[in-house]
C-alpha cells in the first residue's frame, strides 16, 4: 500500500489524483481489512494529503461504508472519527455521515442509546455550513425517540427540550405529531401523569388520517387513547384528576377500550378491590409499577389514594385502624396519607388525631341547593308559558 500511495504522490493533476486514490479504496472495501482501511485513513489524514483531496476521499469512504459487514463498519466508523476529532470543523459533513450510517446500525441491532448517543454528537449549531431548523427538530426528535426505547427520559428530555424552541415555527406535521408522541412518553416515564394524560388524549383526537406521507394507524389512535386513561387512573386523586376522567369517560370511544371497567368505577368513585387492581396492573409499563422511596409502588399509591377519596363519599368519619383496613395499609400509613391529601387540597377533611378519627367534608348539600334553585327557576319559567298559553298568547320556540 505505501508503494501505491508513492505513486499517487507523483501525480501532480488532482482530478488524476483523486481517482487514482478511489482505486486504491475499492481495493481496501473489497478486502474487508481493518488494518488496511487504518492505513488508508491515516494517509488521506495526514500532511501529504491536501485537505480538498482528504476532504473528497473521506466523503466517498463515508458513503461507501456500508459496503463493510456490521463489525468493520463500526470499527472503521469509530477510528475515523477519533482520528478526524482534532481536525473535526474540517469535515463536518463527513462526519454527519459516518455518524447517521452507525447510528442506522446500532439501531438495526436495537442498541437504542447507542444509536441516539452517535446522533447526539452531530454538531448541529455549526457555524461552519448552513443547517435549517427542520433538519435539527428531525434529529432531536429522533435522538429523543431513541432514548425512549430505553426508557431514558432524562436524556430524552434534554433533546425534547431543544426540540421545544423548534417545534412552535415547523410546518412539518409527521415531525410535530413525533414531537408530541416523545414529550407525552417522557411525562408519563417522569411519572407526571395527569399532564401526560392530557398530552395523549391530545393525540387521541386527530382527525387526520394521513398527515403528509404517513398514514395514520387507528390502532396507534387507540393505543394513545389508552395510555391517557392509563395515565389519567394513575395520577393523584383529587379534582384535576376527577375533571380529566369526567372528560374520558364521557368519550364514548373510550367504552371500546379493554380498561374501560375499571375507568368506570374510578370515576363513579367507587372503592377498588384487590383483583379489579391485580388486573389493571396486568396492562401496565414497568415504570408504572416502579417502587417509590415509601415502598408504595406507583400503582399502590394510586389506588390507596383513590379508594381514600372513594371512602371520603360515603363515611362522615371513620377510625385510623379502620381506614387501614379499608385501604389495606397500617393506620400510620393511611393517616399519613389522608392529611396529605387534606393539605394539598384534594380530599376535604379534618384530622382528630386525639382521637385517632378523620372527619370527611362534603360539598353535596352546596351541589344540592344550587339544583333546587334551577329547578326553581325552570318550574317558574313553566308557569309563565302556561299562563301565556292560556290566554292564547304566541309562544316563540
Amino acid at each position: 500500500m505505501e508503494t501505491a500511495f508513492a505513486s499517487v504522490a507523483a501525480i501532480t493533476d488532482q482530478r488524476q489524483k483523486i481517482e487514482r486514490y478511489k482505486i486504491i479504496l475499492t481495493t481496501v472495501l473489497a478486502s474487508n481489512d481493518f488494518t488496511q482501511a487504518t492505513k488508508f485513513i491515516d494517509h488521506i489524514l495526514s500532511d501529504d494529503v491536501p485537505l480538498v483531496v482528504s476532504r473528497q476521499l473521506l466523503q466517498t469512504f463515508a458513503q461507501e461504508l456500508g459496503r463493510l459487514d456490521a463489525e468493520a463498519q463500526k470499527e472503521i466508523g469509530h477510528y475515523i472519527l477519533n482520528q478526524i476529532q482534532p481536525r473535526v470543523v474540517s469535515f463536518e459533513e463527513q462526519v454527519l455521515i459516518i455518524r447517521e450510517k452507525l447510528a442506522d446500525l446500532y439501531e438495526s441491532e436495537h442498541q437504542w442509546s447507542r444509536a441516539a448517543q452517535m446522533l447526539g454528537g452531530i454538531d448541529l449549531d455549526s457555524a461552519m455550513r448552513v443547517i435549517d431548523d427542520r433538519f435539527r427538530l428531525s434529529k432531536c426528535v429522533k435522538i429523543a425517540s431513541l432514548y425512549l426505547e430505553d426508557d431514558d427520559a432524562v436524556n430524552a428530555e434534554a433533546f425534547i427540550n431543544k426540540a421545544s424552541f423548534l417545534v412552535s415555527n415547523s410546518q412539518d406535521e409527521v415531525l410535530n405529531l413525533q414531537y408530541k408522541a416523545c414529550y407525552a412518553r417522557i411525562l408519563d416515564l417522569k411519572r407526571k401523569f395527569l399532564e401526560a394524560a392530557l398530552r395523549y388524549y391530545d393525540i387521541s383526537q386527530i382527525e387526520k388520517r394521513q398527515i403528509g406521507d404517513e398514514l395514520i394507524d387507528e390502532d396507534a389512535l387507540e393505543q394513545a387513547l389508552s395510555a391517557a386513561v392509563t395515565c389519567t387512573i394513575l395520577a393523584a386523586a383529587g379534582p384535576q384528576r376527577s375533571r380529566v376522567l369526567a372528560t374520558l369517560y364521557k368519550d364514548e370511544r373510550c367504552s371500546k377500550l379493554k380498561i374501560y371497567p375499571i375507568l368506570q368505577k374510578v370515576y363513579l368513585e367507587r372503592i377498588l378491590r384487590k383483583p379489579e387492581i391485580d388486573a389493571f396492573a396486568e396492562e401496565l409499563k414497568p415504570h408504572q409499577k416502579a417502587l417509590l422511596p415509601d415502598n408504595f409502588t406507583v400503582l399502590d399509591r394510586a389506588m390507596i389514594e383513590h379508594n381514600l377519596l372513594s371512602a371520603s363519599k360515603l363515611y362522615t368519619n371513620i377510625r385510623f385502624d379502620e381506614l387501614g383496613t379499608l385501604l389495606g395499609i397500617p393506620p400510620n400509613k393511611a393517616e399519613k396519607i389522608a392529611s396529605r391529601m387534606i393539605y394539598e387540597d384534594r380530599m376535604r377533611g379534618s384530622i382528630d388525631q386525639v382521637e385517632a378519627v378523620i372527619h370527611f367534608e362534603d360539598d353535596t348539600e352546596e351541589l344540592q341547593q344550587w339544583e333546587q334553585q334551577i329547578v326553581g327557576v325552570c318550574q317558574s319559567l313553566n308557569d309563565v308559558l302556561d299562563g301565556m298559553a292560556k290566554k292564547g298568547l304566541t309562544i316563540p320556540v
